[in-house]
């Protein structure tokens, strides 16, 4: 019998945690936003709007598997305001660039997570 490997930490401490940690990984020029998932209590919902003239913004759902694995979905990309076509070659290399920081400020947290 194996215990479970769960996240041991409260969402709200977990959303403070990557409010702090996920704008050290980001680009400088781009801003995100981490709130809580009010449906399921092992996700955040970030927001990062993207530097420059383009208004991109990218809502990913972060979900915690255990106390050491992520699922990182994207939820949406939007330009001022408005869905885009995510499929674009553009979008793509932001969506893997915003993902693969989202990872690394998992293990920026590993700390906490996995207590």
């Amino acid at each position: 019998m194996s215990k479970r490997d769960e996240l041991s930490i409260n969402q709200q401490e977990l959303t403070e945690a990557w409010q702090r940690t996920l704008p050290d990984v980001i680009q400088q020029s781009d801003r995100a936003e981490v709130q809580a998932d009010e449906a399921d209590p092992r996700s955040v919902r970030i927001t990062i709007h993207s530097a420059g003239h383009q208004m991109y913004s990218f809502d990913f759902k972060v979900t915690y598997v255990d106390s050491r694995e992520i699922r990182t979905t994207l939820v949406d990309v939007e330009k001022d305001g408005k869905s885009v076509d995510e499929r674009t070659d553009s979008i793509q290399q932001l969506v893997e660039d915003y993902t693969r920081h989202i990872h690394e400020c998992a293990q920026a947290l590993h700390e906490l997570t996995h207590a």
